[in-house]
């Protein structure tokens, strides 16, 4: 008999009075049975978050550097256990579980140094015109108020800590919803948080269902949304409370540019493994894995063939062993979607270059060419290990490709060319641009999110720590400066 996992309700162990079961997506088994939190639970969670904020506000630097470390410690310490748990309720594979772990080993980290250096205020002169004079400012920071954050199921433990992880770093009391399909990862973050000093009521886990997600959003004592997820669900998450801070972290259609001067073979065959790669790391399920191929004319011919070879070359199958690059996708109704759309783009006269199989929650890594503009997956995010390729002429026409999505999260531009890659970050519409490589590196520290369609507001550590905060100003009067 599987035992139930009880939630985190601030800072405790809780148990409610129904449950529910998480299932693996590759073969169907029960991972684990998870208790869910009663409306009154909920409600005791929010009034314990709300009661705290300004006692965690005002907790020491030390005390929440040293709960980070901690936790980071811990995830190291476990970090085959938490690898095995990820993989059996995600599906990812397991290579890819471990790293995941690593990364949000480094989040909590990052987060440890982040609260040592915040709020050590910024100090300005007034004194630059006369009726400043004998004035100082002394700019802080201080919490919005406590922090709702939701989290998807594609990275159930990293996405996790990317909200956690700052908002503890900054004093902020957070309520985190992991996503349904996989909460496990999220609940035994609860764990760790657990054994720190935290104080009681400063973080709650609760893995509520999303019919019940509105009532939090509409919460006046969560005035800070951090969601990370669908762009439907996010913007009618902001449409619905207007007057609320909303970060959100949406879906992209990511493109790999090459362009013409990365035309050596070593140069293609660097790309052509990246690209393969990238498309189809977490079964595609990574809103800046590479959806679209954009290269330039002198080089599409020897590109295409090697990129075709590289997603044949793609492990799939069972999570569990090392050797597996690709998984299934987080259920069969995600596999049956990308099915749908790649027989919509092979009707309506693409080109299946490899894959374009189904077999349950699994789907084979696909390239497709030809694709016309009109097609699902010309325009939206396919979220699955399918690729398009699409043939160019020159930087202008390759730039134009890749702003021509109402999607902006991040893009790849392959060159050597420094002025090229400058041109890049000037005329991309996206939230970042990698020099060199695919759209789908991210460091943890780094500004990530996007513009148009694919979000607004910022997560790294040091930027979610300043979206969940405000700036206070101090004027001092009669300072001999």
């Amino acid at each position: 008999m599987t035992s139930t996992t009880a939630f985190w309700l601030a800072g405790r162990q809780a148990t409610g009075e129904d449950t529910f079961d998480v299932t693996s997506p590759w073969d169907g088994r029960t991972v684990g049975k998870v208790s869910l939190p009663t409306d009154a639970q909920v409600e005791e969670a929010v009034a314990a978050a709300h009661a705290v904020l300004d006692e965690f506000a005002a907790t020491p630097a030390h005390v929440r550097a040293a709960a980070l470390d901690q936790v980071g410690k811990r995830l190291v310490e476990r970090g085959e256990e938490i690898a095995q748990l990820i993989s059996a309720e995600n599906g990812k594979p397991i290579k890819w579980a471990r790293g995941e772990v690593g990364r949000a080993v480094s989040v909590f980290r990052f987060a440890a140094e982040e609260a040592r250096r915040f709020n050590g205020g910024e100090a300005q002169r007034l004194d630059t015109d006369g009726g400043g004079q004998g004035r100082l400012a002394l700019t802080r920071r201080f919490p919005k108020g406590v922090v709702l954050g939701i989290a998807p199921f594609n990275f159930p433990l990293n996405l996790c800590a990317h909200k956690v992880a700052p908002a503890i770093a900054a004093g902020v009391p957070i309520i985190l919803k992991p996503a349904p399909a996989t909460p496990l990862s999220g609940l035994i973050l609860g764990e760790l948080l657990a054994e720190t000093e935290l104080p009681a009521g400063s973080w709650s886990v609760l893995p509520v269902s999303n019919d019940r997600m509105p009532a939090l959003v509409q919460d006046e004592r969560l005035p800070v949304i951090s969601f990370t997820g669908s762009e439907k669900v996010g913007y009618a998450i902001m449409d619905s409370v207007p007057r609320k801070h909303c970060t959100l972290e949406l879906g992209g259609n990511g493109a790999a540019v090459v362009l013409g001067d990365w035309a050596s073979d070593e140069d293609l065959d660097r790309a052509a493994s990246r690209i393969a790669t990238f498309s189809n790391y977490q079964g595609g399920q990574s809103c800046i894995s590479v959806q679209r191929v954009i290269a330039d004319a002198s080089v599409y011919d020897r590109l295409v063939p090697r990129i075709v070879a590289a997603v044949e070359a793609q492990a799939t199958g069972d999570p569990s062993d090392p050797k597996t690059d690709v998984g299934p996708l987080v259920s069969e109704d995600a596999a049956l979607r990308v099915e749908s759309w790649v027989r919509e783009a092979a009707d309506a006269g693409a080109t299946v270059l490899t894959g374009g199989k189904r077999d349950g929650a699994s789907y084979a890594p696909t390239v497709l060419a030809d694709v016309p503009a009109d097609v699902t997956i010309a325009s939206e995010e396919v979220f699955g290990p399918v690729l398009t390729v699409q043939k160019v002429n020159g930087e202008a026409e390759a730039f134009a490709a890749v702003n021509d999505s109402k999607y902006g999260l991040q893009a790849g531009v392959f060159t050597h060319d420094l002025q090229a890659a400058f041109r890049a970050h000037r005329a991309l519409e996206v939230g970042g641009v990698v020099v060199g490589d695919v759209p789908s590196y991210r460091a943890d520290q780094m500004p990530y999110g996007g513009v148009k369609q694919s979000g607004v507001g910022r997560e790294g550590v040091r930027f979610a720590m300043d979206d969940y905060t405000y700036e206070r100003v101090l004027v001092l009067t009669g300072l001999a400066l």
